[in-house]
């Protein structure tokens, strides 16, 4: 049975329409304009055991609303979910030691104590024995490299280690499930690498089933193989990356390095596909991909070439193609 089972999943929110200025305001005293605006529109979809998928969509997209709905947080307007065979929004004791949700731009630690006593309170919450408490939080700040600042006060951590410590009080009880909103949001190239080493061998070695949101595609693009995207609430996609690539990416990057000093043959680069850069020496070219051998071909006999390289779009320009389509 899957981990996580999402059946038409749909969360609508009720808003109202303040007209502009002091008139309107008193209007709104007397009758007050409502608007419906769904967040979540009949969205499907089931997540194995030890997974980690990549959860994809522009800027109110829906995903963090069906992160919490899948926490628990949230009741849906509609549908029907569950999380280890649990319907999340009930809140059982049973389903809520299983479970952790990271918000990337919510902190659960106090904000003037070290983040030792966050964890000790954490573990009295779960009620978790204190040789298992210990053993987990060693295994844990190692991976991380916190140890030395567990009696820092958090206020005084840097981004990065507050981070690696909010993703310790997640772990501490060991849940089954990871929701991952925005996990790396601020951080630096260094701390980012760290935590996605870290979400990767955490994953291997508990097989944690992990759901992971992000707008920086080095995390999806090095930690999960399938992505599921939702764009205005529904569900656009669910498959491979890989995929997802090849739908909306269908041409490839050639990069030629030339000697520059040896004119050799007229070249017209703009035969073979769209030229992106053109230097003395270089040449690079988006070209369709059942045209890159041929160009290839092409270019090696009429260019004096010491070097030739055939990449990949960016996976953000294929991502960024995907939410632009109309």
């Amino acid at each position: 049975m899957p981990v996580i089972e999402v059946n038409g999943l749909t969360k609508s929110f009720k808003t109202y329409k303040k007209e502009p200025g002091f008139r309107g305001a008193l209007r709104g005293l007397v009758s007050r304009r409502h608007e419906t605006v769904t967040a979540v529109r009949d969205v499907s979809f089931t997540v194995e055991e030890g997974e980690f998928v990549g959860f994809l969509g522009p800027n109110g997209a829906g995903k963090t609303t069906t992160l919490k709905m899948l926490s628990g947080l949230l009741h849906p307007t509609s549908g029907q979910a569950r999380v280890l065979g649990c319907i999340p929004w009930e809140r059982q004791d049973e389903y809520r030691r299983q479970f952790a949700l990271l918000l990337g731009q919510k902190n659960q630690l106090w904000w003037d104590l070290p983040a030792r006593e966050s964890f000790e309170l954490n573990a009295r919450i779960y009620g978790l024995d204190p040789a298992t408490y210990r053993r987990t939080l060693d295994e844990l700040t190692a991976m991380l490299g916190v140890r030395d600042k567990l009696s820092t006060a958090v206020r005084e951590l840097s981004l990065g280690e507050r981070m690696k410590c909010e993703l310790i009080a997640a772990l501490l009880h060991q849940p089954r499930v990871l929701f991952l909103d925005e996990p790396t949001i601020g951080l630096d190239v260094i701390s980012q690498r760290v935590v996605r080493d870290f979400l990767r061998e955490h994953n291997q070695r508990r097989r944690t089933t992990i759901l992971l949101t992000s707008h920086y595609m080095a995390d999806i693009q090095e930690l999960c193989s399938r992505v599921v995207i939702i764009d205005k609430g529904t569900l656009f996609f669910d498959g491979l990356l890989s995929d997802i690539l090849d739908r909306f990416a269908n041409f490839k990057i050639i990069t030629i390095l030339y000697d520059a000093s040896d004119p050799g043959r007229s070249v017209d680069p703009t035969r073979y596909g769209e030229v992106i850069e053109s230097a003395p020496g270089t040449l690079r070219l988006k070209v369709t991909r059942d045209r890159v051998i041929s160009a290839c071909k092409a270019l090696l006999d009429e260019l004096p070439v010491k070097d030739i390289d055939i990449g990949e779009v960016p996976i953000e320009d294929v991502i960024r193609a995907v939410f632009q389509r109309e």
